[in-house]
């Protein structure tokens, strides 16, 4: 108990029994910034117990002028210091204190004892994407301490970005909650690397707060229906919204600037024709024979008719290999 007596309180089976608040705090907030309930129940505490002296809150919760022992009870011995209508506050560790918990039930579910009553008291909760904030740490870990991690280029990793957006397509298509959320987990690990090696550069370094911060304002710009005074009712006005201020921030010269080349090949093609039509350029495919040219019809005339080109194909390739795997077992084949 590190030095801390708990003697000397009033008999548990008086007719104030006390009462017990087990504070949590999320180590993905801030020290020091907790809820008003919990600074209330802190500073209407008889007594603030904490068995870690090294936790966070400590510093501040002293600057705040709580005084706080550290000091690790038994149930028992909380149970006792909580006797006669005193409150005990029990600033909980990162693993939440499951010994002392463990302790108090079985205390209560013995039935010899009078318990205090008890409460689970969040000081501080994690938001969503808090556990974005535990990647962050991960990567900054591994990119200081594995020996592979911390050689990888933008380069490098390059061919992974590509190869994981693939599995997350093929997750979709296939309809499997599972590996969607494993791939979309694959995805956004490519974003914090890449993200984490940036801050290295040395004359043009960036963060993922960089990157995080860049796509908000992307979007805010992008949505003036939904973040200013513009409307939209359907889908393809909020279309022409995207695509009338993603005009102004790029001044491009031509509609095809900013079409990746290295895509696969229907995808490219089926973009430039997107472009030419949503820009209202007539402009007629190439007369040239040839399979290249009849394949690039056949996506124009896809995207036109509002079929991703890709994605069909692929379609048609798996009932291809279904029928591979059938005539390789004997099946009949159709």
């Amino acid at each position: 108990m590190n030095g801390t007596s708990f003697e000397g309180a009033q008999d548990p089976a008086g007719p104030h029994p006390g009462r017990v608040v087990l504070l949590t705090t999320s180590h993905r907030v801030a020290p020091g910034l907790l809820s008003w309930p919990a600074w209330q129940a802190l500073r209407t505490a008889d007594r603030v117990l904490c068995a870690d002296g090294a936790h966070p809150q400590l510093p501040y919760l002293r600057e705040a002028g709580i005084a706080v022992d550290e000091a690790a009870p038994t149930a028992e011995e909380l149970v006792d210091a909580c006797a006669g209508g005193h409150t005990v506050v029990v600033v909980a560790t990162g693993e939440g204190e499951p010994a002392l918990t463990d302790g108090l039930a079985r205390l209560a579910g013995s039935g010899r004892v009078r318990m205090p009553e008890l409460e689970l008291l969040p000081a501080s909760y994690d938001l969503p994407g808090a556990r974005l904030l535990d990647l962050v740490q991960v990567m900054d870990r591994i990119r200081a301490e594995c020996p592979w991690s911390s050689r990888q280029t933008h380069k490098g990793l390059a061919k992974y970005g590509i190869e994981e957006a693939y599995e997350l397509v093929e997750a979709i298509e296939d309809g499997d909650r599972d590996e969607l959320r494993e791939e979309l987990g694959d995805v956004l690990l490519q974003v914090v690397f890449h993200a984490r090696i940036a801050e290295e550069d040395p004359e043009e370094p960036f963060s993922i707060d960089d990157v995080a911060g860049g796509i908000v304002a992307k979007l805010i710009h992008r949505h003036p229906h939904v973040f200013g005074d513009e409307e939209a009712a359907t889908p393809e006005e909020v279309k022409e919204h995207w695509l009338r201020t993603k005009a102004q921030e790029k001044q491009r010269a031509s509609v095809t600037e900013g079409i990746p080349l290295h895509q696969p090949g229907l995808a490219l093609a089926a973009k430039l024709a997107s472009r030419a039509r949503t820009a209202g350029l007539d402009v007629p495919l190439p007369a040239t024979e040839g399979i290249g040219y009849e394949l690039l019809a056949l996506a124009a005339r896809a995207e036109a008719e509002g079929t991703d080109p890709e994605a069909a194909l692929r379609a048609a390739a798996r009932a291809y290999r279904d029928a591979i795997r059938a005539y390789e077992a004997g099946e009949p084949t159709t």
